[in-house]
């Protein structure tokens, strides 16, 4: 089974700070997947200064494959420590995963001890102490499966409520039990439990939070991936194996283009119904068609969708609740972790400028200005012309 690390990072800054004394990392390279939360001592831009020397020593070792005892014996003999109050000016959770046999290591360094869900149950990995330069390094590891859930924080989530609506602050198990909740209701992605968590953490220090507050969630979830046909081929002799080839994929298929999904619709022998319901004065309407999960209008309707994943920051929480082709199709993007582009190059002479090469169509640009933006995001995008 494909298994997928679903990966969400928030954090609130100190109120009064300009900017956030957490930094949190993530490296994904072809074996292993690598997450650091750092807390840097104090607040605002020192402490984020030194938490972000933290993370890029850490990150950089770790992709370099030195071995993780190595890395933390480093990084704890480098960091310099208060002469006052005799701890380390940065402190950090260190998180590794291969991606082989999904068998991971968890470092913890002065930092809250990390937590695992399995069966939206709270659990105990195997856990043991390792003693590096007079300090106590608590190392989790185990294997994890499908549904498993992690979640790091920094000292900020545990503090919360400290002082304003609690005696000794939320605490560890607490927010264990909060995770545990919101697990029961059985999120899709890592960012509803992350940003519940956070959200929770900033309401009990009344909206002022008393310090830097990080959260990282991790979901073991199936990859999701994306199948998006778009435009006709330049050789109208391959329009049937093309679209075998796209029906055939086990991934969720989407098609933009009106005559595109005229294509689809007649290698099926049916005909495209149009849902009149989702015509907007911006968006033309989708259509509907056996065998694809979503059919829109083309150029227009993608480049509205890019703009709303601009718009609302790849968050899916800000999109509109609206129902349009380019509300739904910016769904379907961010709800993916693998997403296929098969480009058609014929040119509709209806969407060109004169002065531009007869090689490059809008279609064209417009993908790659999409493929960027959802590479930038962390999704996993490839494209193929025919």
């Amino acid at each position: 089974m494909e298994l997928f690390l679903d990966i969400s990072e928030l954090s609130l800054k100190k109120h009064g700070e300009s900017v956030c004394g957490d930094q949190i990392r993530t490296a994904r390279t072809p074996d292993k997947t690598i997450v650091v939360l750092s807390d840097g001592l104090g607040s605002g831009i020192k402490a984020s200064i030194l938490a972000t020397l933290t993370t890029e020593i850490i990150i950089r070792m770790l992709k370099a494959d030195v071995g993780l005892a190595d890395v933390v014996e480093t990084v704890i003999g480098t960091l310099p420590v208060c002469r006052v109050r005799k701890i380390a000016y940065s402190t950090f959770a260190v998180m590794e995963i291969l991606h082989a046999d999904y068998s991971y290591k968890i470092v913890n360094f002065d930092s809250p001890e990390a937590m695992l869900f399995r069966g939206r149950r709270l659990m105990r990995p195997e856990r043991h102490t390792m003693r590096i330069h007079d300090r106590d390094i608590l190392v989790s590891q185990g294997r994890l499966e499908q549904g498993d859930f992690i979640c790091l924080t920094s000292d900020g989530v545990l503090h919360a409520g400290l002082g304003v609506k609690m005696n000794f602050g939320w605490g560890w198990d607490n927010v264990a039990e909060h995770v545990e909740r919101r697990l029961e209701a059985s999120p899709q992605c890592a960012w509803e439990v992350t940003r519940n968590v956070l959200a929770q953490t900033y309401s009990l220090y009344g909206g002022k939070p008393g310090d830097d507050a990080s959260v990282v969630g991790i979901l073991v979830r199936r990859r999701n991936r994306v199948v998006v046909l778009t435009g006709p081929p330049l050789d109208r002799a391959t329009e049937s194996a093309i679209v075998e080839r796209f029906l055939a994929s086990k991934a969720r298929k989407i098609v933009c283009g009106g005559t595109t999904g005229n294509i689809v619709a007649r290698h099926v022998g049916r005909e495209v119904k149009v849902d009149m319901k989702t015509v907007t004065p911006e968006v033309p309407p989708i259509g509907e068609l056996p065998g694809v999960d979503l059919l829109t209008e083309g150029i227009i309707t993608m480049s509205k969708m890019l703009e709303l994943l601009e718009e609302c920051q790849f968050n899916p929480a800000m999109l509109p609740s609206r129902r349009d082709g380019a509300v739904l199709l910016a769904r379907e993007m961010l709800n993916a972790d693998v997403i296929h582009f098969i480009v058609g190059q014929s040119i509709n002479e209806f969407y060109q400028n004169p002065d531009v090469s007869k090689h490059i169509s809008i279609r064209k640009n417009l993908i790659r200005e999409i493929v960027f933006a959802l590479n930038q995001h962390g999704k996993e995008v490839t494209v193929e012309y025919c």
